[in-house]
């Protein structure tokens, strides 16, 4: 790795990485079956006990006081984790361990698809438990009785014990099934699966892909679980499920559901290409990150949730991925955006990448930095390395700068939260986020394969 900037300027970087994995390995892996811990919460009359096969976005317990509690497993986020697990087994930093995990979470996961919310809301007087000041945040009975069949996928998070979230909460969302898909496909062509747990596995992508089939031109809530509409990186991460999941379709002889996956992943993205932006000016274009149901353009069309998206999609395309000009002129705007808006990104070494968040004039919590927005950033230049040949040298010193600006805000111990304030650095929201965990590890790994890749384009 000789033409890495930050290893160059800092011989300690490199060792950084490795410890810095291990630590995040670990902690990711406190959010995986937590069944040890016991949630309550009071004001709702509830005690929850994780289920073997739970991921909670975040094992350290809050109460909004002033952390958010994060004791719930969401769709998306467990994905998230578990395409990050598969990581750490075939790098060889867990043995069989994963595989139980794993095993864990697809039994939890099909479960799932047993809930029924008109039970729930058929409970008379459910109210009754739940403290005053806060019946405002009770789910009302009809949008709790509308969570039965596959919309259950659709419902952004669920208690770890296996029942469904009876807060108010922005519904339905529709990147969690497509993103579960991706991840065990990529399990199950990994071929270390046994016959039992790759015939499970098989059980939930058909119906990951199913719903994905059924619900990806309706729309839903965005990555941060605030506007309805058509949003991008819901919309790239269906398509990329579709398009895998027609490949493994045919694989198993299932020509014709194949060839309507493939269609309609081809439909998402001629959509997205509609998406782009071209202002016609000094400034490059960009994807747009949303198509609101109201028609009205909104604050938030420039959202690092469309590089997000490229990361989590893998496809084997240029278009719409890390090799796509389009996506490279948004990360620019991106970049530009964050770098103005940041005071931490004010007068920084030049070492040092800027610190990124989600969009701009966000207000929770910090408002950011985010960690995994920034190792999303450094994972896309990294994945932009391997795929750009000649060009390498300069996205794979991105990726690093960005790197390097995790490492100065990342405590010794290696703790990990939501956010690092735009303002002083500090760690803020959630403690120990599993996905800022989950980043960490598919960027270090996405940086070694690109360094391989550089590596054998140079002897060719």
């Amino acid at each position: 790795m000789s033409f890495s900037v930050a290893s160059q300027q800092d011989p300690a970087f490199e060792p950084w990485l490795e410890t810095q994995l291990r630590h995040s390995a670990a902690a990711m892996l406190s959010s995986i079956s937590p069944v040890s811990i016991v949630k309550h919460r009071p004001g709702f009359g509830q005690t929850v006990r994780p289920m073997a096969g739970a991921i909670v976005a975040s094992p350290v317990l809050a109460d909004y006081n002033p952390d958010p509690d994060y004791f719930f497993h969401w769709f998306r986020d467990s994905a998230v984790v578990i395409d990050a697990l598969r990581l750490l087994y075939l790098e060889g930093h867990i043995g069989d361990e994963a595989l139980q995990h794993l095993r864990d979470f697809i039994r939890f996961s099909l479960d799932l698809n047993r809930l029924d919310g008109r039970a729930a809301a058929a409970v008379e007087n459910r109210s009754a438990c739940v403290a005053p000041e806060l019946l405002q945040y009770l789910r009302e009975d009809h949008d709790l009785a509308t969570a039965f069949g596959d919309l259950v996928a659709a419902e952004t998070r669920v208690n770890p014990d296996g029942t469904l979230d009876v807060c108010r909460w922005n519904r339905p969302q529709h990147d969690g099934a497509p993103l579960r898909a991706l991840a065990l496909l990529r399990w199950a062509a990994g071929g270390h699966l046994d016959a039992p747990l790759l015939a499970e596995a098989a059980e939930l992508i058909r119906f990951d892909l199913d719903f994905t089939l059924r619900r990806w031109r309706e729309p839903s809530y965005d990555i941060w679980e605030e506007e309805l509409g058509h949003h991008y990186y819901t919309l790239r991460v269906a398509g990329a499920a579709l398009a895998e999941g027609a490949a493994w379709l045919e694989g198993l002889g299932d020509a014709a559901q194949a060839q309507r996956c493939r269609e309609e992943s081809h439909a998402v993205l001629r959509l997205l290409d509609g998406y782009w932006v071209d202002e016609r000016g000094a400034a490059p274009g960009y994807f747009r990150s949303r198509a609101l149901t109201d028609g009205r353009p909104g604050p938030k069309a420039l959202d690092i949730a469309v590089i997000l998206s490229a990361i989590h999609s893998l496809g084997t395309e240029a278009a719409h991925g890390p090799a796509d000009p389009r996506m490279q002129a948004t990360l620019a705007r991106l970049d530009a955006l964050f770098d103005a808006a940041y005071p931490i990104n004010h007068g920084r070494a030049e070492r040092l990448g800027a610190a990124m968040g989600r969009y701009g004039g966000d207000v929770y919590y910090s408002g950011g930095a985010y960690y995994f927005s920034t190792l999303g950033a450094a994972e896309f230049c990294f994945r932009a390395a391997a795929a750009m040949g000649g060009d390498a040298r300069h996205w794979f010193e991105r990726g690093d700068a960005y790197l390097s600006t995790v490492r100065a805000y990342t405590p010794a111990g290696g703790d990990l939260s939501e956010q690092f304030d735009q303002r002083s650095g500090a760690q803020t929201s959630a403690k120990q986020l599993a996905w800022s965990h989950a980043a960490f590890i598919s960027c270090v790994s996405a940086r070694r394969s690109a360094a391989a890749a550089c590596e054998a384009s140079r002897q060719r």
